[in-house]
């Protein structure tokens, strides 16, 4: 591909860009013994996008053929002042994650019988006459993308391949007309290794042990009470009570105004530092340019309970007159890059987690986090618990089902008063404006001493 001979398309408004996509996907589906659904996908787009000021003018289209870009070209950039061509050698910094086993290169069938033999091994357990079903989706993804940014001053251009795999299980098991349903992912910016070191028939038993030990549980009690969130429980706390909330897009159209001008102020006790970090090896949310061009970098947000910065990409970093950080993301070709999340985390402390659960006279242990919903303006939360324990004079008592955490994400993080030394991740898919991005996000053992527990 001769890139340098895209480059006098791009030379319009303030700046500009030209994204290119090749990706194949396969998802597969098995459930109740079979498999239900097989999605395979190729695809390859291109997309064109100037930015005049505080305009933006996007389009994009199949494949990459220069009529077709400069015929989209002319379209969006009607009425844009025009530069020189600035001097570019035709260079593509080159960048590939570490991989062992590239997914592509495993046979469907081979996929195919790791979720069958995942399957039946749950299928074999004692219990496993209270399941009522199981299902496992198995997904990988080659995404190879290739990005010529230009501006008056230069152009530079990246190309990267990111691999994903994952695996999720869910398991629903019935007792006595009470339903109870538990989920175990794992996932990352890696390739088929996953499967290898992520024993798929471990992760099923995990999702079938926590629904069997929901069905006995009782009710968890409604009321406040201190809450210990364990490392395990991943940072879905961090993610959805701050760090959306952290994205400049959202500071900037007024609907994060716990965070908008607070810079320097305190917004979370002195125990809490908070930073998103993109550079790390092969975590889920890990790029090394962001999907405008933009060389990642670990993002320092909250610091001792300062504010520190938000996630911006290059649209908001101007208006802010700033540099972006690395943070615009974008779901594929088809889509504008927006500030996103990537690997989002509470740093870690130095508490002993067992000694931060022997400090609870009462509460509540969170040892799995469910779904939820967040305000973004209030910042108030509501987040199920899949798996919380009640604890007594320090120990853990019982297996609670039911619960749920209501509270508001900035006091929570006033509040927060043990920071243990450990950390826990999780993965996930993070949706936002109608795209979705791989995320992970992470936290240590942490103690909110006054929370409101949803029950029963």
């Amino acid at each position: 591909m001769n890139w340098k001979s895209f480059l006098p398309l791009l030379c319009y408004g303030d700046a500009s860009e030209l994204y290119y996509e090749e990706a194949m996907g396969l998802v597969i589906s098995y459930e109740d013994g079979k498999v239900d659904e097989i999605e395979s996908g190729h695809s390859r787009g291109t997309s064109l996008r100037y930015l005049a000021e505080e305009e933006t003018r996007f389009g994009h289209g199949n494949g990459i053929r220069l009529d077709r870009c400069d015929s989209l070209s002319k379209d969006l950039r009607k009425g844009l002042r025009s530069f020189d061509i600035p001097p570019w050698n035709g260079t593509i910094e080159r960048h590939q994650h570490a991989i062992i086993k590239n997914p592509w290169t495993i046979a469907l069938d081979e996929k195919i019988k790791i979720l069958e033999a995942a399957d039946s091994h749950c299928r074999s357990l004692k219990g496993s006459e209270y399941i009522r079903q199981i299902s496992l989706t198995y997904v990988d993804r080659v995404k190879n993308i290739t990005c010529l940014s230009v501006q008056p001053q230069g152009a530079r251009a990246f190309a990267e391949e990111r691999i994903y795999t994952s695996l999720a299980v869910t398991v629903v098991a019935e007792k006595d007309g009470i339903i109870q349903t538990a989920t175990e992912v794992v996932g990352a910016l890696t390739g088929f290794e996953l499967i290898d070191r992520c024993d798929p028939k471990a992760v099923a038993e995990t999702a079938l042990r926590r629904a069997l030990k929901k069905l006995e549980a009782p009710n968890a009690p409604a009321g406040e009470m201190c809450v210990i969130l364990s490392s395990e429980a991943g940072g879905t706390m961090i993610h959805e009570a701050i760090g959306h909330s952290l994205e400049a897009d959202g500071i900037q159209k007024g609907i994060s105004p716990a965070f908008a001008g607070k810079i320097g102020d305190t917004v979370a006790s002195e125990k809490i530092t908070v930073y998103d970090d993109p550079t790390l090896p092969n975590r889920r949310g890990s790029f090394v340019f962001d999907d405008e061009g933009t060389k990642s970098e670990r993002t320092v947000l909250v610091e001792k309970g300062i504010l520190k910065n938000y996630l911006y990409d290059i649209l908001t970093a101007k208006r802010h007159k700033k540099n972006s950080n690395g943070h615009g993301r974008r779901e594929s070709y088809s889509h504008k890059p927006i500030p996103r999340m990537s690997n989002t985390m509470i740093a870690s402390g130095t508490e002993d987690p067992q000694m931060i659960l022997n400090s609870v006279e009462n509460g509540l242990l969170v040892k799995r986090m469910g779904g939820g919903q967040v305000n973004p303006v209030t910042s108030d939360f509501v987040f199920e618990v899949e798996e919380g324990y009640l604890i007594e004079n320090g120990k853990i008592k019982t297996l609670v089902r039911g619960a749920s955490l209501l509270g508001n994400g900035p006091e929570v993080l006033k509040s927060i008063d043990l920071v243990g030394n450990d950390l826990g991740w999780g993965v996930g898919t993070c949706g936002k404006e109608g795209q979705g991005v791989p995320v992970s996000d992470a936290q240590p053992t942490l103690r909110i001493p006054k929370l409101l527990i949803g029950g029963q």
